[in-house]
């Protein structure tokens, strides 16, 4: 069962990343449910690169699942694994928790395409990684 939750928390990384590509290479047109908006205006417009680096950034968060969980072979002490885990898993809840403005579950400005996506999507997602990675940690390293 252990594998089985490393297997299916890095391919959630692993499908998280392959959107940011397709994102970054094949914009859909439009950022309303992307990025955070007010008054219908996106607060800030992501760059291909910067699009691309999250997807690379999702990839190497899917190999340090796998490699904590011992599924594959990166010659680090499993103990260094497991605490990346717990930071990563710390970052996720953060996410999730938001910054109490536009983004998380605690968000104030509620009413755009981004923040529905964010109340039922987003957050919720990160919260369940958050979850799923502290899980991996716990039972593979320390």
């Amino acid at each position: 069962m252990n594998t089985v939750l490393a297997i299916i928390v890095s391919l959630a990384f692993v499908a998280l990343a392959l959107w940011h590509f397709r994102m970054a290479l094949l914009p859909a047109g439009g950022l309303s449910g992307a990025v955070p908006s007010e008054s219908g205006k996106p607060l800030f417009v992501p760059s291909v690169r910067a699009t691309l680096a999250v997807g690379v950034v999702l990839l190497v968060f899917a190999f340090l699942v796998a490699a904590t969980a011992g599924l594959v072979e990166v010659g680090l002490p499993v103990r260094v694994l497991s605490w990346s885990c717990y930071a990563l898993a710390l970052g996720l809840l953060a996410r999730a928790v938001g910054e109490f403005k536009y983004v998380g579950f605690f968000k104030r400005v509620r009413g755009s395409r981004f923040a529905r996506f964010d109340t039922l999507l987003y957050s919720p997602l990160c919260l369940l990684l958050a979850v799923g990675v502290t899980l991996v940690a716990g039972r593979h390293g320390i």
